[in-house]
């Protein structure tokens, strides 16, 4: 099924695009238009949840803070884990900024 995902003409252009931005401004201002607020902020607390559980944190405390669900928190883990390993890309990456 995700290999049928990115071979949507659509979805190879959001990704060309997304690729194409130059700075932290340009991309504020295409997500902003791209999505809505709560859907940033949705996407931002995952990422946040990502973190959290690379750093060990348990889950009780990572519902208490971010306010998500434990069903959400344990599907972030299993894709940290079992995923398409986009978050451990990105979590090594943020390491080295």
């Amino acid at each position: 099924m995700e290999e049928d995902l990115w071979n949507q003409q659509d979805n190879r252009d959001l990704l060309t695009v997304l690729l194409s931005l130059e700075n932290e401004e340009e991309a504020e201002s295409f997500l902003r238009d791209l999505m809505t607020e709560n859907e940033i902020r949705e996407l931002a607390l995952r990422w946040k949840v990502a973190r959290m559980l690379d750093a060990l944190i348990p889950y009780t405390q990572i519902e208490k803070e971010t306010g998500l669900s434990s069903t959400t928190i344990a599907r972030i883990s299993k894709w940290l884990s079992t995923g398409a390993g986009g978050y451990k890309q990105m979590l090594k990456k943020s390491k080295e900024l």
